[in-house]
Order: C-alpha cells, then sequence, then structure tokens
C-alpha cells in the first residue's frame, strides 16, 4: 500500500461521531468516547509556566470563557485569580472533573455544535491548545468572536509546527511525531504563525500581541543540552522574542473589533 492509500477520500459526517473515507474502507471515530477516554488516562500535571502566560493576561473581573477547558486545570487558576469563568468541554470525563474544581462547564462539541451563549457576552475568550484537535478551525474562531464583546480579548495558544526543529527535520525529508510536541498524535490540524494570524484575522480578530512558550521539557523536541542553566533560561526568553521560530507553542492576544 502506497503512501496515498492513507489518504483522506471524501468528506466529514458531521456529528459527535465522524466519518472518513479511506481508499478502501470508512474509519469512524467517536470523538467523545476518545477524550473520555483521554482523560481518563491524564491526570492533572500541566505546565504552569506556559499557563502563566494567558493567566497573566487576564484581569480580575474578567467575564472569561474558555473552550474545551479539560479538567479545567487553567479555568481552576483563573478562578483564583478572580475572574468569572464559564467553560465548554466535549468529554463527560472532562466536564465532571472540571466541575469538581468548581468550573461551570458545559458539554459542547465545537466542530458540530454553536456556542450556547449569546452574542457579544464575553470580555475575554480562550481557546488554549483546543483548536489543533478540531475540524473546523474557521467556524469555532466565528463562534468565539461573536460571544465576545467588541474590544474584547481573545487569546489563541496553539503548538507550532514551524518550529526550528521541524525545519531542520523537513529540511531532511523527515518529519516525526514527538508526543507532547506540534506533531502529537492528538493533533488533527497544524499551524505556523502567520497561518493562525490570517485565520484570527479573517473573522474579525486583529492580532496585538505575539509570544511563546519554549517548553523545554518536550523529550524527543529539545537536545538534552537545553535543559542545562543558564542556557534553558536564554532559551526560554529568545523563545518568546522570536516564537515563530524558537516557540513550541505560540499565543495571538488578538482584539474583536469595536465595530
Amino acid at each position: 500500500m502506497d503512501d496515498a492509500d492513507g489518504e483522506l477520500r471524501g468528506s466529514l459526517k458531521e456529528g459527535r461521531r465522524k466519518t472518513f473515507r479511506l481508499r478502501f474502507k470508512e474509519v469512524t471515530v467517536d470523538l467523545v468516547d476518545f477524550y473520555n477516554k483521554w482523560w481518563s488516562e491524564k491526570d492533572d500535571s500541566v505546565d504552569y509556566k506556559r499557563l502563566s502566560l494567558i493567566i497573566g493576561r487576564v484581569n480580575p473581573g474578567d467575564y472569561v470563557l474558555q473552550i474545551d477547558c479539560g479538567p479545567g486545570m487553567l479555568a481552576k487558576k483563573l478562578l483564583e485569580k478572580g475572574a468569572l469563568v464559564k467553560a465548554t468541554e466535549i468529554s463527560q470525563v472532562g466536564m465532571e472533573r472540571a466541575r469538581k474544581k468548581g468550573i461551570d462547564v458545559v458539554q459542547v462539541d465545537l466542530d458540530s455544535e454553536r456556542l450556547p451563549f449569546p452574542d457579544e457576552e464575553f470580555d475575554v475568550v480562550i481557546s488554549d491548545s483546543s483548536i489543533e484537535h478540531l475540524f473546523y478551525s474557521d467556524r469555532i474562531l466565528r463562534e468565539c468572536a461573536r460571544v465576545l464583546k467588541p474590544g474584547g480579548k481573545f487569546i489563541l495558544l496553539l503548538p507550532n509546527i514551524a518550529h526550528w526543529r521541524f525545519r531542520l527535520w523537513l529540511l531532511f525529508g523527515r518529519f516525526p511525531y514527538i508526543k507532547n510536541s506540534p506533531t502529537d498524535l492528538s493533533h488533527i490540524r497544524f499551524f505556523t504563525v502567520s497561518e493562525a494570524r490570517a485565520l484570527c484575522k479573517r473573522e474579525g480578530l486583529k492580532v496585538k500581541e505575539v509570544d511563546g512558550s519554549a517548553s523545554v521539557w518536550v523529550r524527543g523536541l529539545y537536545p538534552w543540552a537545553f535543559q542545562i542553566p543558564p542556557f534553558k533560561q536564554v532559551y526560554t526568553c529568545l523563545a518568546r522574542l522570536f516564537p515563530s521560530l524558537l516557540a513550541r507553542d505560540f499565543i495571538l492576544v488578538c482584539e474583536k473589533s469595536p465595530f
């Protein structure tokens, strides 16, 4: 079987069950079941240095929506900071764990359902490592923009497929799949800073800031020497200055047009 035999043929059926038509067979994936299993196998471990880049951009008293919050680690930190937080999550397991942390969360499949909130409701909308796991990124950002107040803040964090290590690998004809990296097997979509900028612009979200998180702890993405001080600290600072090249994850801070 050649490489083309693994390519997608046909279209996706909307809903929580996604059907892929391959050359010789159909494969159906129930995303609710997938993420129920996903969050059943994962604990609350998270890179809080990365999350701090989001938390620092939310003010006490802000009315915040986080889409696809998982078990609610970020949402809990935002509550502790004094924000009023609502969230969505596709999986029942993630939703139940988030509710135990005091998060007001509703179950939504963002690929096939609208956000169950009025227009211009929130001061801040956050997508933290979410849309790379989904199919219809344009439609999802359109919904985020709809529920955001004019002049409100949209924070988008995505894994950076244009990280220097992947550029180097591609130069030599390689594209390795590495856990916790931009090519993690759970990712459906891949984004660069420029493509994410264009996506936000199409939905009326003007990019005001670009930041980055190095996450030098990711095995396989960085050589071991990147863990050694002071190189670790220097590289982390440089990743914030040059996120398109050096960061594992980039962050776009956008503003919804007031008109």
